[in-house]
């Protein structure tokens, strides 16, 4: 066979998958999806898993390491066997998150982090790059291996030109069918249809090559049976630590794979078929696998001196069937084109979303997102993206010289995004989890990585040299890439995975333990480890005989005009319509229910739009959903930790916190700036009049009057000294308290008689029951005295009313509620804004040139009532303004 046949075979099969996938296009956008969202076509999705490594590879790796082969296959099955139900998770998610990537999920599940999006993503693409070089490097070999068998000797530049044409090729349909439209749920049924079409393919070849080679070389299960006893397969022996690793390895990435993420959680159209490739694609897998090592045998046998990687290709052409080796060829081709065509869909996606949009939203015009310049960019960054992506791959197949075998490449791509593990599990199954926690485990994860396993891959160059690798940094032998502590004698990749997988989660659980999340992180860890609970059952539309016009009307009311407007309008133009009024058509509907259930929830978008489609009532299922989603609302503001509303009392909370500190700002830069003047103005007072005394040219009765003048700046000078000391004191807990027996009405009558007293306040009238005061209690009586008094002045001071009025009130509360005092007058009361900072320090509500006082009468009051055991608080009234002094019942008793 040719080199130019075979060129043109690759072109015809590529024209094939253009046809398919045009034409699963075609079907999708007539709503005709019956059999292209049906459980076989996802369950061949998934096939993406089995890439050149599994076609090519596991032939070459059942040769150098016996049955290890066999965990590549054994991590997935596990997964899709025993923790299916992860699986289901993940797609329930997916869909009530409108999740588009697994990017997007860990940047959703943290609180719509764009910093893990960003990271994830860039993780991604690094730890796809050496397999997209695998998938180039297999079909290049082949592509060598038939020229060879014509005797065409390809060398080294026209393989590296045979790369980047297959590049270049995969690049342009990916182009074509990944960003031909915008889906909001990224679906590409075409893509998804030709990768269907192309796991047959693999699978058909695979199985043919495997017949041949038990019945048509062999004799049958026996005879490989005992040519597997002769060769040196049979002589393997397992190495425990690597044998979990690799299955640990395959199970991650089965799951973290950004592939294998976009086929099985965003491409799965029905929940249901979970279920079924829960056994079918196992059962694929088996089929896969089945004829490894019978192909493995017959190889070392026939080709001892070939390269076992190509057995697969080489042993037919070695037995004269050139068509049965096309027909390896094609699998192989299918098992490298899906891969990279579904990787650079979910690697553009992850670039676009996450990083190039952040830039341009933060550096552009923002009317763009207005005039539909936004689609444009989107569609041009992923288009980008995948070119950029497949050049890396490509540069990666050049810096490795393609020469490593295929195995190795991939389990490198494994441990590198089988980082993401720790923080998506921890996601979707600990509430507790963070997005410190996350990005320190995927940071630290990812570096130990690359460090251990990663670039080391490259070989002695200039990344890390021979030197290096040997000795370590700066000579330093405890940080040597492959063995980090002093860990030698341990398989490399073992040892990075370990020590990755260790820290990663180890930071992860660290992290989120000492770290708060922030509202929003609580709220999506709510909805994602509870999605069950949180989402209703997906349900599909049928049509209806709803008006357009109705669910317009009905949209804006949620939406807002000018969304709702635009989302109709849209929807008219994918239909081929002009005007603002889309057909109702099942697809229609559903998509208006996860632009509606964004704002009002799943359940009770669902009903609200059942009530328009049929005018029928609501159904009792959808009744009870919405109710439950109700109850989850009103208890989001109960319970911080368990209900989801109580991010909304915490934001309000903190938003309160936030008035009051910036409230106490403002008091404390007041305070400083008047405790500035309350010192400097005596201060200022005393120096001046002193130097006139100093002067002596002052007659008698004015020395007097200053002399009158300095020693009343002194006693205010003190006053003030006095109250910072005492606040001081007593915050400080060094205050000594002097109990003794009191008696209430005996506190209050010297509290009334000391403030009445006082020369130059207001006349205040106070109003007291004495019978009502006969109270005998244990206290320091000294220390309560100065909390009637401070709340009787406050009263002389602020009291706006024309006739100042104050009413000391004194009742016993049951239930060890203790005894109140209540100190009430008839002024204007306290403005509701300043309530929660008139116990602060340095709080002053008034006009500073109306008292001397400082702001600390109330704040010293707290203090002192709290270390008698009691309590003061403000009391909000009609009547004026109000404060409760609360005295420990333990201490009260009626005096006898």
């Amino acid at each position: 066979m040719g080199f130019d046949v075979l060129v043109g075979v690759c072109l015809g099969y590529v024209a094939i998958l253009f046809a398919v996938a045009f034409a699963a296009e075609q079907r999708a956008q007539r709503a005709e999806v019956n059999w292209l969202r049906s459980p076989l076509i996802y369950t061949l999705s998934l096939s993406i898993y089995c890439t050149a490594w599994t076609f090519y590879g596991a032939v070459g790796y059942a040769v150098r390491s016996g049955l290890e082969f066999v965990t590549i296959y054994l991590g997935p099955t596990l997964v899709m066997i025993g923790w299916w139900w992860v699986v289901r998770k993940l797609v329930r998610i997916g869909r009530t998150q409108r999740i588009t990537s697994i990017a997007d999920l860990i940047s959703s599940r943290y609180g719509k982090s764009n910093l893990l999006g960003v990271v994830v993503t860039v993780l991604a693409v690094v730890g796809t790059t050496p397999y997209i070089a695998l998938q180039l490097q297999s079909v290049t070999l082949s592509f060598a291996v038939l020229a060879a068998d014509e005797g065409t000797t390809l060398n080294p530049e026209d393989l590296q030109t045979t790369a980047l044409i297959v590049a270049a090729g995969l690049a342009f349909f990916t182009i074509l069918f990944g960003t031909r439209r915008l889906d909001t749920n990224e679906r590409h049924p075409g893509v998804v249809t030709a990768i269907a079409l192309e796991a047959a393919v693999k699978l058909i070849a695979l199985l043919a090559v495997g017949i041949f080679v038990v019945w048509g070389v062999a004799s049958g299960p026996a005879d490989i049976l005992a040519r597997t006893e002769a060769s040196r397969i049979a002589a393997w022996q397992p190495d425990g630590a690597r044998w979990a690793t690799l299955i640990f390895l395959a199970a991650a990435a089965f799951l973290c794979l950004p592939r294998m993420f976009q086929v099985m959680v965003v491409e799965n159209a029905d929940e249901r078929h979970v279920a079924v490739a829960s056994w079918a694609f196992p059962g694929y897998l088996f089929l896969m696998s089945l004829f490894v090592v019978p192909i493995a045998v017959v190889g070392l046998q026939t080709l001892p001196e070939g390269n076992p990687d190509l057995y697969v290709l080489t042993l037919p052409l070695a037995l004269g069937e050139e068509r049965l080796a096309l027909l390896a060829f094609l699998g192989g081709f299918s098992s490298a084109t899906s891969m990279v065509i579904v990787a650079a869909i979910a690697l553009s996606t992850m670039v676009s979303n996450h990083i190039v949009m952040p830039i341009w939203l933060r550096a552009g015009d923002p009317g763009a997102v207005v005039s539909g310049d936004v689609r444009q960019v989107v569609m041009v960054s992923r288009r980008v993206s995948i070119g950029a992506i497949l050049a890396l791959g490509y540069l990666y197949f050049l810096f490795t010289g393609g020469t490593g075998a295929l195995a190795a490449i991939g389990l490198i791509a494994f441990a590198g995004l089988a980082q993401v593990l720790p923080a998506m599990l921890g996601g979707i199954f600990w509430r507790g989890a963070t997005r410190v926690g996350a990005a320190a485990g995927l940071i630290l994860g990812f570096s130990v990585w690359a460090y251990t396993l990663f670039l080391p891959s490259f070989g002695g160059t200039f990344i890390m040299s021979e030197t290096f690798l040997a000795q370590g940094p700066f000579g330093i032998a405890a940080l040597r890439p492959q063995a980090l502590l002093g860990m030698e004698g341990i398989d490399p990749l073992v040892h990075a995975v370990l020590w990755s997988i260790l820290l990663n989660t180890a930071a992860f659980i660290v992290g989120s333990l000492f770290s708060f999340p922030r509202p929003l992180e609580r709220l999506q860890g709510a909805q994602f480890v509870n999605v069950f609970e949180h989402s209703a059952n997906p349900r599909g539309w049928s049509g209806g005989a709803a008006e357009a016009e109705d669910l317009l009307i009905m949209s804006q009311r949620i939406l807002g005009s000018k969304e709702a407007q635009a989302l109709f309008r849209t929807a008219a133009a994918v239909q081929g319509k002009s005007g603002d009024y889309a057909d109702i058509t099942p697809e229609f509907l559903e998509t208006l229910e996860r632009e509606l259930a964004s704002s009002v929830g799943a359940a009770t978008a669902h009903a609200m739009i059942s009530q328009i489609v049929g005018g029928s009532a609501v159904s009792m299922e959808d009744l009870l959903a919405v109710a439950d989603e109700t109850a989850q609302i009103m208890e989001y503001s109960l319970r911080l930790q368990e209900q989801s509303q109580e991010l909304e009392r915490t934001a309000t909370q903190l938003r309160e916190a936030n008035e009051k500190l910036t409230a106490l700002s403002i008091q404390k830069d007041a305070f400083l700036s008047q405790i500035s003047h309350e010192l400097r103005t005596p201060m200022t007072s005393i120096r001046a009049f002193s130097e006139i005394l100093m002067a002596g040219s002052t007659q008698e009765a004015e020395q007097s009057r200053f002399s009158s003048i300095i020693h009343d700046e002194a006693k205010r000078l003190t006053r003030l000294l006095d109250d910072l000391l005492d606040l001081s004191v007593l915050e400080n807990g060094q205050v000594t308290l002097n109990w003794q027996d009191a008696d209430l009405h005996d506190i209050l009558e010297r509290a009334v008689a000391a403030t009445t007293s006082m020369e130059g306040q207001p006349r205040l009238n106070v109003l007291r029951d004495p019978d009502a005061e006969s109270i005998a209690f244990t206290t320091d009586a000294d220390r309560l005295s100065q909390v009637f008094i401070n709340l009787i002045t406050n009263a002389q001071k602020y009291c706006t009313a024309e006739a100042p009025e104050l009413r000391i009130s004194v009742t016993q509360a049951g239930d060890g509620g203790g005894v109140h005092v209540d100190f009430v007058d008839n002024g204007a009361g306290i403005p509701r804004e300043s309530e929660a900072v008139i116990f602060e320090k340095f709080s002053r509500l008034s006009d500073k040139s109306q008292a001397g006082g400082a702001g600390l009468g109330l704040a010293i009051c707290r203090e002192i009532m709290g270390k008698l055991g009691g309590s003061i608080s403000y009391q909000p009234s009609e009547a004026g303004t109000a404060f409760r002094v609360i005295l420990p019942q333990r201490e009260a008793q009626a005096a006898e």
